[in-house]
């Protein structure tokens, strides 16, 4: 007997979608094995089957065992080699033991239906890899195809994109494709977000015109460490914005990376929360302020800066924190009455391995601060920042000292749970 695996695309339609020669090695095949809806598409089929669950190296040992003494045929959706279990396999046993036979992608199928390109397109499979993990490069592409999964479906996939500020893609869903229920199904991601879909789907993703691939800092502006009195601030509070060099030191202990989620509470005119979103510039920020006039505040400096990915919200904490995306990062900039309360609210909110940092301006509430997160976790950082900024006066430099303030900063448990109590 011939010692060679055959690996076959089927489509939905089965047996009769298949070419004469796919069809007769399914048909004189002794073992079949394949994932519980590949082999209900040969279910007519009399020969053994074994289902292919998570556990690979159970399949690799079956058909090493069976190699030469049964005719062994793998079944699978569509292309094997793509988003399959083909290259597994043949890295596995070596590729000189197998053949492969594919059938047409549901990938290929979906751009047909939307009479798309995908030469260009980014494709990934949400099965295998977090939508998290591919912010990154969906943020930049002009067409996106995605496999999507039991846990990132099309509705999910469409909210954590509007959450992250990306709101400039059309969406297709394409569901059972080439069976005779077939769908597709277009709209705006915040359409999609509300619907209910099949599980066999396929969704596209494509670029609305005009809109660039990262936001561009105005002529004049800094990234970060822009000067205090660039942002608009209210009337009698000018002077109590985060200054310049504490908010840069800030920033660096946030660790604000390209793909951050981070919250700003307490944020003022909005000046940490702003340069935050330019350092984020693939993630999103929440600048949350109770006080309506700095709420404006945050929205016009916004605009100045030209930052897309900053949400401004007008409510108090934590009350507002139901419903937003867990941040990667915390800077808490106004404690208030019930500092407590409110940290260790914030604390539980954060991700695992997030960090969080605070800045209080008294002895008072930096000793409540210290206290409150100490019981949250064994390290806390603290730092007295003391400035003082040179000027020159008559051809003599004199330095001008800023009102001192501090920063505590601590880092959560990778172990620790991040629901919401």
């Amino acid at each position: 007997m011939e010692a060679k695996i055959y690996i076959l695309g089927v489509g939905s339609d089965g047996l009769t979608g298949l070419t004469g020669r796919a069809r007769d090695l399914l048909v004189n095949a002794d073992l079949i094995l394949g994932s519980d809806h590949a082999l209900e598409l040969v279910a007519e089929l009399n020969a053994q089957k074994m289902r292919i669950g998570p556990d690979l190296l159970e399949v690799v040992k079956t058909l090493e065992s069976n190699l030469g003494k049964k005719r062994l045929v793998v079944v699978a959706s569509g292309d094997p080699l793509f988003y399959g279990v083909a290259r597994y396999l043949c890295d596995r046993l070596g590729k000189d033991r197998f053949e492969v036979l594919p059938h047409v992608s549901s990938m290929q199928l979906a751009f047909a239906r939307v009479k798309e390109t995908w030469e260009e397109a980014y494709l990934t499979n949400l099965a295998s890899h977090t939508l998290e993990s591919v912010l990154d490069r969906i943020r930049t592409a002009e067409t996106v195809g995605l496999f999507t999964s039991e846990e990132e479906d099309p509705p999910r996939i469409a909210k954590q994109l509007l959450a992250r500020g990306l709101d400039y893609f059309r969406a297709y869903v394409c569901e059972n494709l080439g069976s005779p229920d077939e769908r597709v199904t277009q709209g705006e991601l915040d359409e999609i977000a509300e619907m209910e879909f099949a599980p066999l789907n396929v969704m596209i993703l494509k670029r609305k015109p005009g809109r660039p691939d990262q936001q561009r800092v105005p002529a004049g502006l800094r990234r970060f460490g822009n000067p205090d009195d660039v942002f608009a601030q209210a009337k009698p509070k000018s002077g109590l914005i985060t200054q310049a060099e504490v908010r840069a030191i800030a920033l660096a202990q946030l660790d604000v990376q390209p793909a951050s989620v981070l919250w700003d509470i307490g944020a003022g005119s909005g000046s940490v929360a702003i340069e935050a979103a330019q350092l984020a510039n693939l993630g999103m920020v929440y600048a949350i302020e109770q006080d309506v006039a700095d709420y404006h505040l945050i929205v016009a400096n916004a605009q100045t800066f030209g930052v897309k990915n900053l949400t401004a919200i007008h409510g108090t904490a934590p009350a507002v924190f139901d419903g937003l995306p867990a941040p990667d990062t915390i800077f808490i900039g106004g404690t208030g009455k019930e500092v407590g309360r409110l940290i260790e609210a914030a604390y539980q909110a954060l991700r695992p391995a997030g960090r969080m940092v605070v800045n209080v301006a008294t002895l008072e509430t930096l000793s409540a601060t210290y206290a409150t997160l100490k019981k949250l976790t064994r390290t806390v950082q603290a730092l007295l920042v003391n400035i003082a900024r040179g000027n020159e006066q008559l051809e003599t430099l004199r330095f001008e000292a800023v009102n001192p303030t501090f920063l505590l900063w601590l880092s959560k448990s990778a172990n620790a749970s991040s629901s919401m109590p």
